[in-house]
């Protein structure tokens, strides 16, 4: 079966660029060309994978990834000319799992989606289906949710991954290339500032306070850390 993909850009010639380049690795490509279109389609169909622009004809791009991530956890890639720190930042923040600008390479583009296709079907075909306790977390791998002392986490997709790679390695320093190439499934195109950013979104959202955290440390010059129950209890 052919990987879904929908491509919301205002720019028509680029779509039917990647259009072209897409299906010639045999993905379904379907199109829109602005914030409203998009929406409507990516509510009404199942993709693998969007690619959104930031700045469409009635509305800024950014709206789709909050939209979208009340109800999907479907990749998403920002594709966009605006090239700055703040909206890349911005992008993650609101949900986007990459952010490429133009002009890009093709290839490195497809190679991203790939990657980013690769994690999600390679979970899919190895489901976990049985809840499991650690510390003061249930996890749940196959419906991917996640709760503390009984309260539910929503918590987008490559949050889930981290925090589960994480807690499954306790104690265990993994560098922000190691997170990099694990859960983004690149390395030497790949942004660190990635993971710093969702390392703090996934503080904000399980720590009781993320400036003194208790679960998720940095281990400074070096990466970061789950620390376990027992390392905790020994610090009292």
């Amino acid at each position: 079966m052919k990987n879904r993909v929908i491509v919301v850009n205002r720019d028509k010639s680029l779509v039917k660029g990647l259009r072209y380049s897409l299906e010639q690795e045999e993905y379904h490509v379907d199109f829109a060309f602005t914030l409203k279109e998009g929406l409507s389609k990516i509510k009404n169909n199942e993709y693998e994978l969007i690619l959104l622009d930031i700045l469409l004809p009635d509305g800024n791009g950014l709206a789709v990834c909050e939209t979208v991530r009340k109800y999907s956890q479907t990749p998403m890639i920002i594709l966009t000319e605006k090239d700055e720190d703040i909206s890349k930042i911005l992008a993650l923040e609101y949900g986007a799992d990459d952010y490429v600008t133009r002009p890009f390479n093709i290839l490195e583009l497809k190679a991203r989606i790939k990657a980013i296709l690769r994690r999600v079907n390679k979970k899919i075909s190895q489901p976990e289906d049985q809840a499991i306790t650690i510390g003061d977390f249930t996890i749940n791998p196959l419906g991917r949710s996640l709760m503390i002392h009984g309260e539910n986490i929503n918590l987008t997709g490559k949050e889930f991954d981290l925090f589960y790679m994480l807690i499954s390695n306790p104690d265990k320093v993994f560098t922000r290339e190691e997170l990099l190439a694990n859960l983004w499934g690149y390395e030497y195109f790949g942004d660190l500032r990635t993971v710093d950013v969702h390392v703090r979104r996934l503080r904000e959202k399980i720590e009781k306070d993320p400036k003194n955290v208790e679960y998720i440390h940095t281990k400074w010059g070096v990466g970061y850390y789950f620390k376990s129950k027992t390392d905790q209890e020994s610090d009292e």
